[in-house]
């Protein structure tokens, strides 16, 4: 492929978990990827998974610093742009009382704020060269989270905001919100979330990329990845809040 005629897509949190699988499903496509994260050193060791790190570009920033943000969009602002898949994202876990609010707040930067600052900042280029964008929410923005209330308002916020811009942009761009459950991810150990909640749920993390590219693939949408996942799905839909409140706040307690 010339590469003039290679287009690029940005992946925020690609120093591991869906950000590493994203990178290994996309690059087959022929993108270059431009991969971001904090930590440099993981996020090189994304780019010595894959089978061409010459081609892609590695940015280090952090969302929650002062300039974190503008520096991300300042530096593929001359990017060809076709895709932006805003996967960075974290949550803490703990009674909201004991809890910093440094640390909660920054959970709705780097979950909800961000992504929304980068695709305001990065649309007309995303339009311009018939792209799309994925926004990686969570099942917990379906339901309130006792011990992670912060990080389910995140995730409710970005659900909804991601299913408006789809419909506000039908036609004209792809728009993918992708709700995983439970994950091998590393994220309960960044989270301190007791590892057996949710457990029965979990779902391998190539199968949740693979679903969200195929949805993706066939025009976007709001993806639930595995049949694990559709059936917490559905049970958060059936059982009565008032009962199953109560039933996770006892698991996510210990």
């Amino acid at each position: 492929m010339p590469e003039s005629s290679v287009k690029s897509v940005l992946i925020t949190g690609a120093s591991g978990g869906f950000g590493l699988e994203f990178a290994k499903q996309m690059e087959p496509a022929g993108y270059r990827l431009i991969l971001h994260g904090r930590d440099k050193a993981r996020l090189q060791m994304t780019l010595n998974a894959l089978k061409h790190p010459d081609r892609h570009r590695l940015v280090q920033s952090d969302l929650n610093a002062r300039h974190g943000l503008s520096e991300l969009i300042s530096s593929v602002e001359n990017e060809p742009l076709a895709g932006l898949v805003n996967n960075a994202g974290f949550g803490i876990w703990g009674s909201f009382e004991q809890t910093g609010i440094v640390p909660q707040i920054d959970v709705i930067k780097t979950d909800l704020k961000a992504p929304i600052a980068l695709a305001h900042a990065l649309l007309p280029t995303l339009l311009r060269h018939n792209g799309f964008i994925i926004n990686v929410s969570s099942l917990a923005g379906e339901y309130p989270l006792p011990y992670m209330s912060t990080y389910a308002a995140a995730k409710a916020g970005l659900t909804y905001w991601s299913e408006a811009l789809r419909i506000e942009l039908a036609g004209r761009m792809r728009i993918v919100t992708l709700a995983p459950g439970p994950s091998p991810t590393g994220f309960r150990n960044i989270s301190g979330m007791p590892h057996s909640t949710g457990s029965f749920f979990r779902t391998p993390i190539p199968v949740i990329i693979h679903a969200g590219l195929l949805r993706l693939e066939k025009g976007g949408g709001y993806c639930i990845p595995g049949w694990r996942h559709k059936l917490l799905f559905a049970m958060q839909k059936t059982v009565p809040r008032r009962i199953g409140l109560g039933l996770i706040a006892g698991n996510m307690r210990h």
